[in-house]
Formats: structure tokens, sequence, C-alpha cells
């Protein structure tokens, strides 16, 4: 039988910083494109239909890539696969910079290999905090994890365009991130730990003493967990919205402010980034309050509703999709009506990533979390935010085409090919609602005996890791 495994409470917090900071440079990579996006049209010479290519492109080869990090990282080193995946997206980030103009396929190539890079972070990253934290420390930890992501994606959009600003080239911000990246090899490899499955639930024998099934079997029984196959669904719904609207904003903002007068149109490199600043702005702010606000309501109403997550995200979802129709419907009067509301959508939005994320850990068995992690990203990339900036950017150029060229129908055919976005987020919020459904039976069976979680009757310090049960006091 193998040793119990323990870990300081100072050195998972350290850990867990690590894996935030490095976060937040994975989602400013994955948005600084979009912050720039109007100098890199001009640059390659390329229409909005071939720009939401871009991005396709970029999560196209993350969710090849997703699946096969999944099944490494339930049964090799978690920190060798990170390492792996934060080098080749600073290396290639920086090769991205020098690409010429005539050579666009070759820029379109480096942001699928970016992608790569991203799918080894995004898939096993939340498993190694599931390992370090559970229950409500698990749901505060991951609350904080993932505001990261508007975090990121913000400061993302904000880095673009200041660097552009001041330096009059947008290459410059694709040279500055992997200086960061090599610091985030350097802690991760120094700092963070990679605890046996289970570790945190105590189960680290049972991780690591049976042999794994087949990863056919794992997500033969995946797909038999309603409660993930719904909460994926709703998911999907959220990124096909966050994709197409975290690509297509600033540059919506952009020519809002234009047909309203307030801005001059982007004839020549570099274009005006104050759109992106403030939109910037905005996503780092609703990003950091929503993901606080989704963890705390989800670890106190969880206590008067077992089934309170789903009906949270439910909930979210469904109000965000009139914050988003007014948004857009508004553009055309009124900046400010614009703003108001795009935020509130985006600040929804945001209070549903850290309890979609504990929903999927409380529902699936520690052997195969980053199996299950890296089909939920695989799907909900390539039916959400896989293909929405390109239909976006597709319909766009669609109704342009049909239309006299002015600013003003260029504006109107982008905000119509956004419409969908209100109607898709409400599909979501029924797949959460679906998900409430099977909730309580599915966590039932994920903590059954010998599935590598404690069950109900075992009390509230054994599902900390030794040494953290002053952390348990203090809660």
């Amino acid at each position: 039988m193998p040793r119990s495994w323990s870990l300081p409470l100072w050195k998972a917090y350290v850990a867990l910083a690590v894996l935030c900071y490095i976060n937040l440079l994975n989602y400013m990579n994955w948005f600084i494109i979009s912050g720039v996006l109007l100098d890199i049209q001009r640059f390659f010479h390329i229409s909005d239909s071939q720009a939401g290519f871009l991005h396709t492109v970029f999560i196209g080869f993350l969710l090849l890539s997703a699946p096969v990090f999944g099944y490494l990282g339930d049964r090799h080193s978690r920190k060798a696969i990170l390492s792996f995946g934060i080098l080749l997206w600073s290396v290639t980030g920086v090769f991205s910079s020098f690409i010429f103009p005539q050579h666009s396929w070759l820029f379109f190539l480096s942001r699928g290999v970016m992608g790569i890079g991203t799918a080894s972070y995004s898939t096993i990253a939340p498993t190694v905090l599931s390992d370090l934290f559970v229950q409500d420390q698990r749901t505060r930890m991951l609350g904080i994890f993932y505001i990261f992501i508007p975090v990121g994606s913000g400061l993302g959009y904000m880095l673009g365009s200041g660097i552009t600003e001041q330096t009059g080239d947008w290459r410059w911000a694709l040279r500055i991130m992997p200086c960061l990246g090599a610091v985030a090899v350097i802690l991760l490899i120094v700092l963070v730990p990679d605890p046996p499955r289970g570790a945190a639930e105590k189960q680290e024998e049972v991780a690591m003493g049976t042999p794994h099934s087949s990863w056919c079997q794992d997500v033969r029984d995946l797909w038999r967990n309603w409660s993930f196959v719904w909460s994926t669904l709703g998911v999907t719904c959220m990124s096909f919205v966050t994709g197409a609207l975290g690509f297509w904003t600033p540059k919506f903002l952009f020519e809002v402010r234009v047909v309203h007068g307030l801005q001059l149109p982007c004839l020549q490199e570099p274009c005006n980034g104050k759109d992106s600043l403030i939109f910037g702005l905005v996503t780092v702010l609703t990003g950091f309050f929503g993901v606080i606000l989704g963890a705390e309501a989800s670890k106190r109403f969880v206590k008067v509703n077992p089934r309170a997550e789903p009906l949270i995200c439910a909930i979210n979802l469904l109000a965000t999709a009139p914050c988003l129709y007014l948004a857009l419907i508004l553009a055309s009067t009124s900046l400010l009506a614009t703003y108001v509301f795009l935020g509130l959508g985006m600040l929804l939005l945001s209070c549903n990533w850290a309890v979609v994320a504990d929903i999927l850990l409380s529902v699936v068995v520690p052997r195969c979390r980053g199996t299950a992690g890296a089909i939920q990203l695989t799907v909900l990339h390539i039916l959400g935010d896989a293909i929405s900036p390109s239909l976006t950017g597709y319909f766009s150029s669609v109704l342009r085409a049909r239309r006299p060229d002015s600013y003003l129908q260029r504006f109107l055919s982008l905000q119509q090919s956004f419409l969908c976005c209100a109607f898709v987020i409400a599909l979501g919020g029924g797949c959460f609602l679906m998900t409430a459904l099977h909730l309580e039976r599915d966590q039932t069976q994920a903590q059954a005996p010998g599935t590598g979680t404690l069950t109900s009757k075992d009390t509230e310090h054994e599902h900390l890791l030794p040494g953290m049960d002053a952390f348990a006091k203090d809660s």
C-alpha cells in the first residue's frame, strides 16, 4: 500500500498562486490578438470572415490535442506536460511576430500551434487544484483560479492595444508574452507539486494502487453521466457566446463609435485602441467580481439546496440573454447603454466559470477527471468558440456584400450577425436546468466506495490534506 501523501497548507497556497499566474498568461495569450484585430487585418490584408478563421484555427488545434493531454494527464507527470505547453506557446508566439504579410498562412498555423500549448494547461491545471483542495475549499480555490479567465482576457486586450499605441507596431505585444512565459515555467517546476490523483480526498491508495480503466471505458462512463452531459452542453453555449463576443466586440465597439461620429475610421496602422482598452477594463472588472460572486453564491446556497450550482448557472444565463439583446439593439442610439448592458451580461456570464468547474469535479471520479475535462473542453470548443467567431465574421461579410459599402452598413452587418448569441445563451440556461434534475444521483455515484472519493459518512476534516485542518477550522 503506498504511503499517505501530505502537503503543508502554505505550499498548497503557493501552488495555487503560481497556477493562477499561469492561467492569467494563458488567457492573455488567447485574446491578445483580438485587441489588435484591426491592425492584423490591415497588415495581412484579410477580411472579416478570414479574421474569424484565425480564432477557429486556434481552437481547432486546441480541441484536437485536448483529449491527448487529458489521457496523458491521468497517467503521467502533469508538471512535465504543463511545462511543455507553456514553452510551446511562448516559442511559437515569438516566431509569429516575425512573419511577413505575404505569408499570412504561417500566422494562421502559428495560432494553431499556440492552441496546442493552451490545451495542455486548460485541460490539466484544474485537476491539480482538485487534488489539493476539496468541497468548500475547492470551490473557493477554483473561484480564485477562474477569476483569471476574464481578467487575463481583459488584460490581453489592454496589453495588445496599449503596446501597439506605444510602439506603433502590434507585433511587440507577441514578443513580450514569451518573457512572462519563461518565468512561469521556472515557478511551475520549483513551486508546484504533482499530487497523486484523488489525494485531496485521501484516496491516493485507490488512485495509485489500482490499475486504470481503459480510455474507452472512461468515455463510456462519462457519457452515461447525465449531469456531465447536460452541463457540458450548457457550458458549450456559454463558449459559443463568449467566443463571438470576445473576438469581435472590440471591433464592434470601434464601429459603433465611428457611426456616432466619436471616432474617425481606421485607414492605416496603427488603429486607435481606445475601445480595446475600455472593453479590456470592463472584462477585467466584471470577470473579477463575477467569479467571486458565483463561487460565494454556490458555497452558500448549496447548503440550502443541493442542486444550487446548476440552478445558479441557469438563472445567470437566462438573465444574460436579454442583456446581450439590449446591448446590441441599443448600440445604434447609445454607446453608453451598450457598455452598460454588455457589462451586466458579462458579469452574469463570469459568475458561472468556477461553478461549472466544480459541477464537473463533483460528479466525476478522481481517476478520470483529466479525461472528463478534456472531453468537455473539446465539445465546448468544437461546438462553441471554434465556430462562433468564424460564423459571425462570415455572416457579417455576407450581409456587407449585399449592401452599399458604407460605415453604417458595416456596423449594421456586424450587429445583426451578433444577435443569435442572445438565443444561444438562453438555450444554455435550459441545459443547466436539465443538469439540476440529475445532479444528486450522479454525485452519489461519484462518491460511492471504491471510486476514489470519500462517502458522505466521512467527516469534514477527512476531506483535507494532512496539515490542512487549521484551514478547515478557519473556514
